[in-house]
């Protein structure tokens, strides 16, 4: 039998899907190709946002393929999430990539198919959905790392990052084929039925436990973070903010989807190896930050230590009101942090159209040749750390107050040393405004000349941290309207 689809379901990712073909046929066939195939995706983002809404407004949920795919609450706040990230992407992307000896057809056409495995990730319900979506966000993801293609470090980075993708993928196959092989099925919620029996094999957590694996890498999560540092700093500084937030987000996703619909109910098997990844991702990550010269470096273990801030949630989740609020932080966090570490990595890539340089000493007296950006930049460094009145600090409540619904020893000690590489994360993160703001500027520091669409991504990034810090109430709601709160 045919399968029943629901194309108003499929409205965003056909759109999205009609405009990766629309930008590869500019691209191949116009005069103009370069400069339209931007615009269009530009264009084709915004657009496929307008069917979420209308999926939003009417509330249903709505199942296909027997249950492996559904559009629900939390598969649309996701979406949303997820093209708006794009949309800020493309407009760090324009002139950047404008200006550089890059093929800019191509760069468009492969980032908007990583976002289409993202907004298939947000509905997949079945394991082998999943992988399929998680494949597409990171295959394209190999190439543009590697974009600067006549420079080496760039190529270090993207055989780095391609080798250990192909092995974590590896291993998140050997984990869900031992998942399979014993529940009989591919479909989370088939997974969860039997996670939930009595008398699963101890066979059944070495399965949770190498899909988790798998999964930690896509997240850069200690101990599998090795690729993450070298990758962030090699890749074109729009792609890097793409891998540490968008690509990052999808991981968190997956990750998410599998436990919450699938893994719950064996909560025995993933939450202390969840526990264990939070703890060593913030503590390393944080640790590692306090050391670096280099601000991409900086934010490359600063997005490692944030993953292990995202993880406390889902590493304490226990029943009933505790999961719900668990997994709303996991949300919250997410949605927050992108719109912090967008807004950093844009302000990096403004300074550095004037220093051409990533060191954090090239920040130096940012706060007297740019002080709009120096302001807008120490505010996302002050939210990342979570300082009020910026967003930042919501997303800590969150996570701290799953950690106080838990109640749990094994909690409580979580959110100790959480609370203990919060204090961390502090130096680093001022330090670097401790550069802008009380260190000289260079002596032939020119004026810091910020492209209108560069402008407009810090601009709306810098809305969006001081609004939700002062009002955090909206992000709250998605949260809640994600897990039928």
């Amino acid at each position: 039998m045919n399968p029943s689809i629901d194309f108003h379901a499929f409205a965003p990712e056909l759109v999205l899907a009609a405009t990766i073909v629309v930008v590869l046929l500019v691209d191949l066939v116009s005069d103009r190709g370069k400069w339209l195939a931007s615009r269009l995706a530009t264009i084709g983002v915004l657009a496929a946002v307008v069917p979420i809404v209308t999926l939003a407004v009417d509330g249903a949920d709505r199942s296909m393929f027997g249950g492996a795919y559904v559009v629900d609450n939390y598969a649309l706040a996701l979406k949303a999430f997820f093209l708006l990230v794009t949309y800020l992407t493309l407009l760090l992307s324009l002139d950047y990539i404008a200006e550089g000896d890059y093929y800019e057809g191509e760069y468009y056409f492969l980032l908007l198919i990583s976002v289409l495995g993202m907004l298939v990730m947000t509905s997949a319900r079945d394991l082998i959905s999943i992988f399929i979506a998680l494949e597409t966000i990171s295959l394209p993801t190999f190439v543009l790392v590697g974009w600067r293609k006549h420079d080496t470090r760039s190529n270090e980075a993207a055989i780095k990052y391609y080798l250990f993708g192909v092995l974590s993928s590896a291993v998140m196959l050997f984990g869900m084929s031992y998942v399979f092989g014993l529940s009989g099925s591919t479909l989370l919620t088939d997974i969860a039925q039997y996670a939930s029996t009595d008398g699963v094999p101890a066979l059944f957590a070495v399965g949770i436990f190498f899909t988790l694996a798998g999964f930690a890498f896509k997240v850069s999560a200690v101990p599998f973070h090795f690729w993450a540092p070298d990758t962030y700093e090699g890749s074109p500084t729009p792609v890097t903010a793409f891998l540490s937030v968008a690509s990052k987000a999808g991981g968190f996703v997956a990750l998410l989807s599998v436990v919450y619909f699938g893994f719950f109910p064996s909560g025995e098997s993933w939450q202390p190896v969840l526990w264990v990844l939070a703890a060593a991702s913030m503590t390393l990550g944080n640790l590692a930050a306090l050391r670096q010269t280099n601000i991409i470096r900086l934010l490359a273990y600063s997005s490692i230590a944030q993953g292990g801030f995202i993880l406390v949630p889902l590493a304490v989740a226990g029943d009933g009101t505790a999961a719900q609020s668990a997994f709303e932080a996991v949300v919250i966090y997410l949605l927050i942090y992108g719109a912090m570490n967008l807004g950093a990595f844009a302000v990096v890539i403004a300074a550095a159209r004037r220093t051409r340089s990533a060191e954090i000493s090239s920040f130096a007296g940012l706060g007297r040749t740019a002080p709009v950006l120096a302001v807008t930049m120490t505010m996302f460094l002050f939210s990342l750390t979570g300082i009020p009145p910026f967003a930042g600090w919501f997303a800590k409540f969150v996570m701290f107050r799953a950690v106080l619904d838990a109640g749990t020893p094994a909690a409580v000690v979580l959110g100790v040393i959480a609370a203990v590489n919060s204090v961390i994360a502090f130096f680093y993160y001022v330090g670097v405004a401790r550069q802008m703001w009380y260190r000289e500027p260079a002596s032939d520091a020119g004026p810091t000349v910020v492209p209108a669409a560069l402008g407009a991504a810090i601009a709306i990034t810098t809305a969006v941290v001081v609004v939700i810090g002062v009002y955090p109430q909206p992000f709250a709601r998605i949260g809640e309207a994600a897990f039928g709160g």
